[in-house]
Formats: structure tokens, sequence, C-alpha cells
């Protein structure tokens, strides 16, 4: 230990001046102030770090969970609008905050394009740095090997510094590392070598392929259409706009290049269970849709069965199978005998296991009233004390449960209305002959006359079912990165990248063999390999010092199947033959 005075003098003028002041309470020195270009130097490191973007990508995961929690209305509009009207002001303030339409909020496509700046910014500088890595020459041999791991000397009687130098160069090509021999001082030589470049290569192609999603997205939203259509058995819909229940265009899409196909569904299916265990019966076993569909591009036509997860592809769009239920065939007729409504009538199922369907139709031009009839369609109707419901979604026994009204159904206010609602609030029902509401309870092929002279018919049931269909040109794209990520977060997992070093060093009895590595990740072989790479080498040698041993050997001779015993030094003991092993050192 050196006095106050000794250590003052070691310690620089400007550091001794700093500490004195800071002694004194006095200010020693000031940071210099960033300035605008400083600020921005410094937020855009921020931003292009690595820790920021997989923050980012955490806060779009979750930014992504309100799109799977709430309806939204890309995907089904009359469903999110439902859903609004039954929750009241909480969400109409979750929909201000874009809550139904998450995706194209404006706070999810702040993340969304921070987040691809990040990327970009912290890919490309790493992208340039691993070229000029792997055009490189691999780094050149520590001095001192002992401080790395599994270090490993050994002595060669005998032996050829080139040679030596040589066979170690030609073995770790083989086992895939880039090599280069160097000259060292007294004649020594050293081999370098390095590999695990693709570690980094799937780093980096799991960023590039990251980035490559949120182009494919990005891409796709821009350049895709989406539409929702519902058709009944028997019936067709021809691809245009005017046949579409719901419709969503990217902003660069041009809705007139709609692709020209057509389609009929001839028959819908639907199997539930009948087990007798309660938590199963009911429950939906298949849905198949089997369609005629008339593509131009294929010239004629073609039938297909349409499965869940089994879509139809035509002409670069996808068709889904979304949803089915029923649609019974009614026939109302006003006072007057004019027919107002007729056909097949889709209904809504209200959502139990037993398929109670909601039935709304509107006659606007019955006479001299408008008429509405409001009910529900049963599969397998009951009708007891907890009022009109089904017991089963097959048809075992059909029936419709209806009432009747008269009024202004406001259709001719000229605001949209929702074709399967309608406001009975402003209405007056239709009473019987004892003044109490009709109530209609019809199964196919009845029908009933109410007081007033109108009249409904149960015709019979058909199916409908419900189709999703997706033009999306960047599909394949998006699968393709999304693919690629898998396999660059595979390498960057599992190729361990470690530097390897051989050094020959020339000795009064032969040559001095020293191995070590490092590694450059988790890799629990390299002490392993390293060992067994510093007795290859040592093996190889003995054996090229006596290639062809005679038969009448001593017995105290070594064989040229082990390596030959090596001279005593400090570090290695003259009765051992195989190599000695030292850790790093700590």
């Amino acid at each position: 230990m050196g006095t106050a005075s000794t250590r003052d003098r070691r310690v620089a003028p400007e550091a001794r001046d700093l500490r004195q002041a800071g002694k004194s309470g006095k200010a020693g020195a000031s940071l210099p102030k960033l300035g605008v270009r400083g600020t921005l130097l410094f937020l855009w490191r921020q931003l292009t770090s690595m820790q920021t973007a997989l923050f980012l990508l955490l806060l779009l995961a979750i930014a992504a969970v309100p799109g799977s929690l709430y309806p939204q209305r890309n995907v089904d509009a009359s469903k999110t609008e439902q859903y609004i009207s039954e929750h009241g002001s909480w969400a109409k303030f979750l929909d201000t905050l874009g809550f139904f339409d998450v995706f194209s909020s404006v706070w999810f496509s702040a993340i969304y394009l921070l987040l691809f700046v990040s990327l970009v910014g912290c890919v490309i500088p790493r992208l340039g740095v691993h070229l000029r890595q792997i055009r490189s020459r691999p780094p050149r041999t520590p001095s001192r090997l002992r401080r790395f791991a599994g270090f490993t000397r050994v002595e060669l009687p005998g032996g050829d510094v080139e040679a030596v130098a040589a066979r170690a160069a030609k073995t770790l090509k083989r086992s895939r590392y880039r090599t280069d021999v160097l000259e060292e001082k007294g004649g020594a030589r050293s081999v370098t070598s390095e590999r695990g470049y693709l570690r980094e290569t799937g780093n980096l192609l799991f960023h590039v392929a990251l980035l490559g999603v949120l182009v494919g997205v990005a891409a796709g939203g821009l350049f895709q259409y989406r539409g929702q259509i519902t058709v009944v058995e028997g019936e067709g819909f021809s691809n245009s706009l005017a046949e579409y229940d719901s419709f969503e265009q990217g902003a660069w899409y041009d809705s007139s290049k709609l692709p020209s196909f057509r389609f009929t569904l001839d028959d819908f299916r639907a199997e539930y269970d009948t087990s007798s265990n309660e938590h199963r019966f009911g429950q939906p076993k298949k849905f198949e849709a089997d369609v005629t569909v008339d593509d131009p591009d294929k010239s004629g036509e073609y039938s297909k069965t349409l499965r869940v997860n089994q879509p139809l592809h035509v002409q670069g769009t996808t068709m889904y199978l979304l949803g089915n239920g029923y649609a019974p065939e009614v026939t109302v007729k006003d006072p007057d005998g004019n027919v107002v409504a007729e056909g097949p009538i889709i209904t809504i199922p209200s959502g139990d296991t037993g398929y109670t369907s909601q039935l709304v139709i509107k006659a606007p031009d019955a006479q001299p009233k408008q008429m509405a009839v409001v009910g529900f369609f049963l599969p397998t109707g009951v009708i007891d004390e907890k009022g009109p419901h089904s017991e089963f979604p097959g048809l075992v026994n059909p029936q419709l449960a209806l009432t009747v009204y008269n009024g202004d159904l406001g259709l001719d206010d000229g605001v949209p209305k929702n074709a399967y609602q309608v406001d009975v609030s402003s209405l007056t029902p239709v009473a019987d002959s004892d003044g109490n509401q009709s109530l209609v309870s019809l199964t196919p092929g009845e029908s009933q006359t109410l007081a007033d002279g109108s009249s409904i018919s149960f015709d019979g049931v058909k199916r409908y079912a419900a189709f999703d269909i997706k033009r999306d040109p960047f599909q394949v794209f998006t699968l393709v990165m999304a693919l690629s990520a898998v396999l660059g977060l595979v390498l960057s997992l599992f190729v361990p990248r470690r530097r390897v070093w051989v050094r020959a060093v020339p000795s009064a009895h032969g040559v001095v063999l020293e191995v070590a590595g490092l590694a450059r990740s988790d890799d629990d072989r390299l002490v392993e390999d390293v060992r067994a790479l510093a007795e290859r080498l040592a093996d190889s040698a003995s054996t090229a010092a006596d290639p062809s041993p005679s038969d009448d050997t001593s017995a105290d001779s070594p064989s040229s199947d082990s390596p030959r015993p090596a001279p005593q030094t400090p570090e290695t003991d003259s009765s051992q033959s195989k190599p000695s092993h030292e850790g790093p050192l700590q």
C-alpha cells in the first residue's frame, strides 16, 4: 500500500481536480448539451434497439387481444351493432376507442408502424456487420490459450510443426469450420477457426421474416377484399357487389375487377350428436355444403363440397363455410288476400344448443296497413311454461311460433334498417276474436287465418349456409415469411457459435500441441469437443511418426494405436501417453 501522496500522483490531474471539486461542493464539469440533432439521434438509437423491438412486438400482441374479445365490424357488422345496442354507453365508449375496429384503429396502426421502423433500423446495420464477418478471416489466435475452455496441452515426440498445423486445419474444415493457418514467432504455427455463423444468420432471418410478415399483412390489407353472403339451398350467388350482404375492400383494391365466378348451393347437410351424454347431446358433428361452381377460367362447371376449414379456392379467392341455419318457407297474405311475403325466410339462431331461431318478416306493401311477422322457428319445437324453444337442432318436429303486427314499419324514412330486426313498440298487435293478441303456431303444411283477414302458411323448410369470401394476394407471401421466421428462430436457438484454436510449437523433443475453444453462445459440448480434437490430432501425429511398426515390437514400446509418451515437462508427466487437460483459469 502506498501513501496518500503516492496515490494522488498516480491519479490523472483532471480526475484529481474533479475529486477535489466534489469534496468542496463545487461543480468541476458540466455535461454538454445534446441539441436537436443529438436528441434525435438518441431517440433513433432507442427506437432501433433490440429491446425496443421486443417491447413493441409484445405491445402489438397485447393490442390485438381486443380483436378476439369483441366483435369486429369487418367480420360481422350486424353482430357488432347488436353488441353495441345491448351494452349501452360502455360499448359506445369502446367503439370511440376503436375496440370494434382494432386492426384499423389509430393506436394499433401506430404500434405496427413503430415496430416496422424499429425492425428496419435494427436489422439493416446488423446485416451489414454479419456480411463483413462472413467475408473476413477468422480472428487471430490468442497468445495465451490457457484462459479458454477445454485447454489441452500435448507433447508430440518427433512431430513436425507444419504437418501438425496442416492436419489440424484439414480436420477442422471437415467439421465445417472456417480456418486460417498463421505463422508465429519461434517457428510456431497456429490454426484459428470459427463456425456457427448460421446462428446469426438464423437470427437475422427471423427478424427479416418478421419484417416480411408485417409487410405481407399490411399489403394484404391494402389490396384485399372481404365479403359475407348467405345462400339458401337451391339458390345461387354471382360474384358482384350487389350480391354481398356486407363487403369491405382495401384502400388500393379496385372493386370493378372482381373475379367473375358463380356457384349454386345444391345441398347443405348437418349431423348432430344423439348420444345419451347430456353434455354432448345436440353438439354438431359435421357441416357440409355441396356447391356447383361455374368458373370461366376452368371452362365449365364442377362440383365441390365445402367443410369447416376446407374452403373453396376459385380465381384467387377463398370461400369459407362460415355458418348455417334454417330458412322456413312462409307465405303471408294481407287482409285483401294479396301475397305480401313468400319464400324461404332466413332465420337467426339465438345461440342455444337447440337452434331456436328468430324470424322476422316485413311486409311494407300490405294493405290497408303495413305488416310485420315476428316469432321463432323451432327445429324440434316445444311450447311450454318456458315459452317456445327447440330441444334439438335437427328437424325432428319443426314448428313456427309467430305474432303479427300492423302499423308503420319506418321503411319510408330513407334510413337503412336491419333486415333481421323490427321495433314492435310502435306497432299494433293483431288481436283474435276475444281481443287478445293472436299467437300463431304452425307445422309444415299448415296455415292460419287471423281475425283481421290476413293469413300465414308454413310451406316447408330449407337450410341456408353463410360464406365468407376473401381475396388476399399476399397470403402465400405472408405464410412463407412466417415459416421462415420459425426456421430462423430454430437456427438461432440450436446452432452453437464457437471458435477453436490449435497451436503447434516446436520443442527440443518434438512439437507441443495446444488446443482451446471459446463459446460465443451456450455450448455445453465445447470442452468435450476440444479435448476430442486434441486426442485425434495426437493420434494422427503418432501414426504419421511410426506408420509401419514391426511384428517383433517390444512390449515396452508404445504401439502405433496410441500416442507416444511425451517428454517430462512442468505441465506433463512423462509416464502419461494421453493428453493432459486443463480447464480455463479462474
